[in-house]
């Protein structure tokens, strides 16, 4: 009884170690340092980052000495970091000129994700091309042509997905998967792309940052090309929007938006540990948020 004892504490304390040793090898070198001998200029660069990184705007006068004044009291804590950079992610407390940091943060990431694949078309345009496909959408009818009516209501349809996904992601309706996919299904991403040869090539580049293998761009010009259902990253698909769903479903586009979000932040690729790790932690919570935390929480970033 005693032996079985001893060896189920000893297994306890070896995943323990191993847990310890996992979280150290993520964040190296990231000891909480001696806040007295790290310049408030450094400090106020930590502060200045995070607010451009995450609302898309340098902080107030302020907003500065507030958290000057916080990160000091904790001895720039690591807990401390992490409580400013999630306050500046989910605080919905009213705050002047960008109703709240909540808003702000969410704002910028839409206009990041528009930026990464749809050039950073404005708002404007979409809401352009809507009206367009509306008044198509008359004379359409008028003229008894249901086929046109038809192909109008879903391209306006992919439209308002794009504009809708802002709030939806701001409420936790959908993740940031699914404001990639619906990125990635419109009209002016196939403008962008043309053809559907350009357009496989550029969905596997722009979310996976590499082309497909002759295997998978096979199967992938298959559905969007002429809607014959393919297996897509493990997933049977016949269309555009499944496929669109299937690829930022998959790993891939895990390690594509790790990678994505290292190099925005650090300006480096992610360590292979890096990698593998939070790649892991986002395919099972799917939260973008964390990813960007253990970046912005750590010692590399914030030059202390």
């Amino acid at each position: 009884m005693i032996k079985k004892i001893l060896i189920g504490l000893l297994i306890m304390w070896f995943c323990v170690s191993c847990n310890k040793k996992n979280d150290d090898v993520l964040i190296k070198n990231n000891s909480v340092p001696n806040p007295y001998l790290v310049p408030e200029i450094k400090v106020l660069n930590y502060i200045n980052r995070l607010y451009i990184d995450l609302l898309g705007r340098t902080p107030t006068q302020l907003e500065k000495d507030r958290e000057l004044l916080y990160l000091r009291e904790h001895n720039l804590s690591i807990p401390s970091r992490i409580d400013l950079i999630e306050r500046l992610q989910f605080d919905s407390t009213y705050v002047e000129g960008d109703s709240s940091y909540r808003i702000a943060y969410i704002n910028r990431q839409y206009e990041l994700c528009k930026s990464r694949l749809l050039e950073g078309v404005d708002d404007g345009e979409m809401s352009s091309q809507i009206g367009n496909l509306q008044f198509g959408v008359t004379v359409a009818r008028l003229e008894g042509d249901s086929a046109r009516v038809y192909r109008n209501l879903l391209e306006i349809s992919r439209y308002q997905r794009v504009l809708q996904s802002r709030l939806a992601y701001r409420y936790g309706h959908i993740s940031i998967r699914e404001m990639y996919a619906v990125m990635l299904n419109n009209g002016i991403y196939d403008i962008i792309n043309m053809n559907s040869f350009n357009f496989v090539n550029a969905s596997f580049d722009d979310l996976f940052d590499r082309f497909p293998t002759a295997h998978e761009f096979e199967n992938a010009y298959a559905v969007i090309d002429r809607n014959e259902g393919r297996f897509i990253f493990g997933q049977f698909v016949d269309h555009k929007f499944d496929y669109c769903r299937a690829l930022t479903e998959s790993v891939s586009f895990a390690e594509g938006l790790v990678r994505w979000t290292c190099f925005n932040l650090m300006g480096r690729q992610p360590t292979p540990n890096e990698l593998y790790q939070l790649t892991k932690r986002f395919t099972e919570n799917h939260l973008h948020t964390l990813v960007q935390r253990h970046y912005l929480q750590s010692n590399e970033y914030a030059q202390f």
